[in-house]
């Protein structure tokens, strides 16, 4: 895809990562599906993000995006954790079940559309906590926090009612 690495360098919000992510995937993988919501929330810090089966929630944990937002030395950083975490439980909601399977996929959509260097492929390659190590420290997190629905989430797949 033209100027993706450009793209995720800017500064987006996460609808505009989340359109990022249907593009390539449905590029590489043929595969698109519509109607998600993300939700932010504490969770706990074994967990990064997760899609309930059968559901149209994606579910990032609030307390992990904050650390990788403080500790990330770039824009191009946080928006490359965000497109290697939304693709990973957006693959999950295409019907791909197996972790590693879809570990696998996110490493290889990523390689094909940012190359083997960007930062997105390698946390899809050697996990985040290789990336950033003081993720370790963050202790167990908190569950049963306020969740913050996303406004204007998967904004494309939504038709206009006039």
């Amino acid at each position: 895809m033209d100027g993706l690495v450009e793209k995720l360098s800017q500064n987006l919000s996460f609808n505009e990562i989340f359109e990022l992510v249907k593009k390539t995937v449905e590029k590489s993988l043929r595969k698109h599906r519509a109607g998600l919501t993300l939700v932010l929330n504490e969770l706990p810090n074994a967990i990064g993000a997760y899609h309930e089966v059968g559901s149209n929630l994606i579910v990032i944990n609030r307390t992990i995006l904050d650390a990788v937002a403080s500790l990330g030395k770039s824009k191009s950083e946080l928006n490359g954790f965000l497109f290697s975490i939304l693709m990973h439980e957006y693959l999950h909601s295409l019907g791909y079940l197996d972790e590693g399977e879809v570990r696998r996929l996110v490493y290889r959509v990523s390689e094909e559309n940012l190359g083997r260097d960007h930062v997105a492929t390698r946390m899809a390659g050697l996990g985040i906590v290789e990336i950033y190590p003081e993720l370790k420290y963050l202790g167990e997190g908190a569950v049963g926090q306020t969740p913050e629905i996303i406004k204007n989430f998967d904004q494309s797949s939504m038709p206009y009612i006039g």
